[in-house]
């Protein structure tokens, strides 16, 4: 029988047992490390075969830790304690043990991209304050960023002299249409979307493009109410009042009852994340945008 070597086992297994431990179930504990289910499984796997030992007893029931099991978990969690502190020392010499992060962005960016971030980031970084300004103008952000008001902007791509801008995710344009729609096919036809009445948002950037959208009809298409809120667009087509365009990420969620339909032409939107060029960030900003990453599609630095 070969000597253990210790230097062979990895902080990820102890991490999974310790988790596995705490849970009495694998998909569980992969949940709260945001890991698969065969991930986790794989490590403990991996440990019980370098220690030559059963850790974890698998039934219908879950998983219990074996009596050498528990020994080993309480010495795991020393390791993952030391390695915290560790971290900590080093996070408060860079200045990642506190600060604050003022984002300012779009209703819908907030409630659909920011709260996983800000999970991700307090996961490693707890103390940093997050402070979230929302605005409806893309105009309004750039002011804010521009003035200091904020550090991070999370909108449509701001594209500019002075700024560098990450795209993170294309936001699609749908059309929503009331209860009584009969349409069977989910792609519209311009006769189709013309014969509702529009329900336009006056969001500058947004009513721009869609009514850019609108000028390949060959029917005339009849805005019939311009109203500022996503809110009140939705409720109105359940009401039966028109139709109207939103890009899916301000219409989330939608009432079931209303029909998602794609529009006669393309249309998205990029959403991105922005910070002043030559300005000098905190390091707690580049964290959230690490952070950040990790929402979506976080693509290359749009070219100036």
């Amino acid at each position: 029988m070969s000597a253990i070597n210790p230097y062979k086992l990895k902080i990820s297994q102890f991490r999974a047992l310790v988790a596995v431990a705490d849970c009495q179930n694998f998909s569980t504990a992969a949940l709260e490390l945001d890991l698969s289910q065969s991930t986790v499984s794989h490590a403990i796997a991996q440990l019980e075969e370098e220690l030559g030992v059963q850790l974890v007893k698998r039934g219908r029931q879950g998983a219990k830790v074996t009596p050498v099991g528990d020994r080993i978990v309480a010495q795991a969690r020393q390791v993952l304690h030391l390695l915290e502190g560790i971290a900590r020392e080093a996070n408060r010499d860079k200045g990642l043990d506190g600060g604050q992060v003022r984002i300012a962005a779009f209703r819908s960016v907030a409630t659909h991209l920011l709260p996983s971030a800000i999970a991700r980031l307090h996961r490693h970084f707890p103390n940093i304050q997050i402070d979230i300004a929302e605005y409806g103008e893309i105009y309004e952000i750039e002011q804010a960023l521009r003035q200091r008001e904020v550090d991070i902007g999370v909108t449509e791509c701001l594209v500019g002299e002075g700024f560098s801008t990450w795209e993170i995710v294309e936001d699609e344009y749908i059309a929503l249409l009331p209860p009584q729609a009969r349409e069977k096919q989910t792609q519209l036809t311009w006769q189709k979307l013309a014969s509702y009445p529009l329900i336009l948002s006056r969001h500058a950037s947004c009513s721009a493009r869609i009514r850019k959208c609108l000028q390949q009809s060959e029917v005339p298409i009849d805005i019939a109410y311009e109203i500022q809120e996503d809110s009140t667009a939705i409720a109105m087509v359940m009401r039966g009042l028109g139709a109207t365009i939103l890009p899916r990420m301000a219409a989330e969620p939608i009432p079931a009852n209303i029909k998602v339909c794609k529009l006669p032409c393309h249309l998205s939107r990029t959403l991105g994340a922005s910070i002043l060029e030559n300005a000098l960030h905190p390091p707690v900003v580049f964290a959230f945008l690490d952070a950040l990453r990790n929402t979506g599609q976080f693509r290359e630095p749009i070219a100036v």
